[in-house]
């Protein structure tokens, strides 16, 4: 793909670049971080409630064993992308659609180990609420939903 500055460059010369804008900053990087002992416990994300903007990368950073993050099915916006780290590795998600994101890690998703990701408008917030958790998830999800603004 030619970007805006190379076509400029062809047609006008390298002069013209000094007079080009920066281009905006790329979004910011949350890094959440996967521990058997957090400050809410044991078995958390920390932080486990993001709040990020359209293009924001949120990465899950393995600092303990034996962990992983995935999209829980039907806690994420239409047209977004699931996603499914490996246990015992980093993986950095871009969040593209405005919604509420449900995350969790695969081995100890009943021990309450989950976050959320809010990015813009919640617009799928009510279908995330109707999503089933199995033991403690339930109880972080209605903690970490209820701080959620309706839309």
């Amino acid at each position: 793909m030619v970007t805006r500055r190379e076509v400029l460059a062809g047609a006008a010369g390298t002069s013209m670049l000094a007079l080009l804008p920066t281009q905006a900053a790329a979004g910011i990087d949350h890094q959440v971080m996967m521990l058997n002992k957090g400050a809410k416990g044991a078995m958390v994300y920390e932080p486990d409630l993001i709040v990020a903007a359209l293009g924001d990368t949120v990465t899950f950073v393995p600092t303990d064993k034996s962990h992983n993050a995935e999209s829980i099915s039907g806690m994420f916006p239409d047209e977004a992308t699931a996603f499914k780290g490996k246990l015992n590795e980093q993986i950095t998600v871009t969040v593209e659609k405005e919604g509420v994101y449900g995350v969790k890690c695969l081995p100890h998703y009943a021990m309450g180990m989950v976050a959320l990701i809010i990015v813009g408008q919640p617009v799928n917030l009510q279908q995330a609420k109707a999503v089933r958790h199995p033991g403690k998830a339930k109880t972080v999800f209605e903690g970490l939903l209820a701080q959620v603004p309706s839309v």
